[in-house]
């Protein structure tokens, strides 16, 4: 057998990589040429996995996109796999050298974008007035609640009621695990709140109203008044949000019946708004990665990172999540923040997950997932630096807490948990009114009442799962550039704004993924 190119069978990331990842499996025995050198694949190689180009002594660095994505527990020879049986992680220092590398803001747009969208009305700020769709929400203030603000929601849908307005998406239970054996007014209590308080403020919902046992510490009066939730504005009209109590109204039954009168009174109000032409800077745009493979940051999460930067060109937001998955890849954004302090919010946040971890006898390094190393990653730092690839190439300008209102514009980062749907939660909590969601493996994720695109990694699950993927990025693996899939993915971005539906709202998905993150003890 003659050597073939590398490229026929594996990407080589950067020159001072040792290391390259494959494009589709490579059989044994295959010889590959670099740089004219032959480099021989002694066993065979799964899609997105690596394997070495060069010699790696033990406790060298393994480089992959020029970054150090661990350490090599004993020698590896040029085409041999590399992966957990021969790659340790490792302490190494990071220099954050912040605001050293701050890039200069992209040049103006060739065109001004737009989608229709829905203005809730100049009295509210923008995180709070643009959204991309139009629902009623269902709000349950703790789980003991949960099941009677679903009850609620389906039998609106069993009446079919909402036919006679069809400028309503649908009506939505915001469900939970928690709301009681907290600390009153701790910081899980806080927390829940905001996060509460920023899905029924959110610009993608109409109105409103709240369910709630009526013994729990999440009342609904606390979080009204700590919220501010007490003056709602529904097309310009002010009014005290409804809160109903399975205690007060005298169980289940009857709660559910006072909710569905509720909400056909509400439905006229938030039928009353139709979609109009907005400027693209009204996106927010939520981004998260789930299921990833190896080729996670080779194609999707780079491709998104271009989408991102269109957002932000258009002065648009782009949102980045899931702080342990940063973690090893912090210095690269710190050098990007448009100050120190910008900087130093980011690694406080990382110091806070290194000790709060340890307070339960975990490690931040304590992942990827068996999925993930199936797919090819191998260690925390290489999923990171292929995490951050979302966050395209822009300046950082600030650092949010978990479900804190997002109102700056351009790429920023909120702290929240690697988990997926307690992610992206808190991302929507903020105001994103877009997400976008990448997955190598096959995440099936949706987040009512903001819109969910998934982008496959590659062609194999894009073509496995075509009912639940929107977009396929493994068109890179193939030969088109990451550019024209990120602009792929950035009209797809407008379409959805504008009302195209995704495969997760198709699927009627995005309901049963409300998960607010809990911090604290449960008493």
């Amino acid at each position: 057998m003659s050597a073939v190119p590398l490229s026929d069978y594996a990407v080589h990331l950067r020159t001072q990589d040792n290391v390259a990842v494959t494009r589709k499996p490579i059989p044994a025995g295959t010889e590959v040429l670099l740089n004219g050198r032959i480099i021989r694949i002694p066993g065979t190689i799964k899609m997105g996995h690596k394997f070495a180009v060069t010699e790696i002594k033990e406790s060298d660095p393994v480089l992959k996109y020029g970054q150090i994505i661990g350490f090599a527990n004993r020698f590896i020879n040029p085409g041999e796999h590399v992966h957990v049986q021969n790659v340790k992680i490792g302490a190494f220092e990071r220099d954050y050298a912040y605001a050293s590398q701050v890039p200069p803001p992209l040049p103006a747009p060739a065109e001004y974008r737009t989608f229709m969208g829905f203005d809730r009305g100049s009295g509210k700020p923008d995180h709070l007035r643009y959204g991309t769709r139009n629902y009623l929400a269902v709000i349950s203030t703790v789980n003991c609640s949960a099941s009677t603000s679903k009850y609620i929601a389906e039998r609106v849908r069993a009446a079919g009621i909402l036919d006679a307005f069809p400028n309503v998406d649908g009506i939505v239970a915001i469900v939970h695990r928690q709301g009681c054996a907290m600390q009153y007014d701790g910081p899980d209590h806080h927390q829940l709140d905001r996060t509460l308080a920023g899905f029924a403020r959110h610009p993608n919902v109409g109105a409103y109203i709240l369910v709630g046992l009526g013994c729990e510490i999440t009342q609904a009066s606390h979080l009204i008044e700590h919220e501010k939730l007490n003056l709602v504005q529904l097309n310009g009209a002010k009014s005290t949000p409804l809160a109903l109590s399975i205690q007060e109204c005298g169980g289940i039954g009857k709660t559910v019946e006072a909710g569905v009168k509720a909400v056909a009174e509400l439905l006229p109000r938030v039928n009353d708004v139709s979609r109009v032409r907005l400027p693209a800077k009204h996106i927010i745009l939520g981004t998260n990665c789930g299921g990833s493979d190896g080729n996670s940051g080779v194609t999707a999460n780079p491709a998104l990172g271009v989408a991102s930067d269109l957002i932000v060109q258009q002065g648009g937001t782009s949102v980045l999540g899931e702080t342990p998955e940063i973690y090893g890849a912090e210095h690269i954004l710190t050098r990007r923040a448009v100050s120190k302090e910008v900087g130093e919010k980011l690694v406080e946040r990382i110091k806070w997950w290194e000790q709060y971890t340890s307070m339960f006898g975990a490690e931040i390094n304590n992942n990827p997932s068996p999925g993930n190393k199936e797919g090819g990653l191998t260690t925390i730092y290489e999923k990171s630096l292929g995490a951050i690839a979302k966050a395209g190439t822009t300046a950082m300008v600030d650092v949010y807490q978990y479900a804190e209102p997002v109102t700056a514009k351009g790429f920023v980062v909120m702290d929240t948990p690697g988990y997926d749907p307690v992610s992206m939660t808190g991302i929507v909590a903020g105001g994103a009114n877009v997400c976008v969601f990448t997955t190598g493996r096959g995440s099936v994720f949706g987040c009512k009442p903001v819109p969910s695109i998934k982008v496959a990694t590659n062609s194999l699950l894009y073509n496995h799962m075509l009912g639940d993927m929107d977009i396929n990025a493994g068109k890179v693996l193939e030969g088109m550039s990451l550019e024209q899939v990120g602009q792929e993915i950035f009209e797809k971005i407008l379409a959805t704004a504008s009302g195209e539906k995704t495969k997760s709202e198709i699927n009627g998905v995005g309901e049963e993924e409300f998960a607010p993150w809990s911090i604290g003890p449960t008493l």
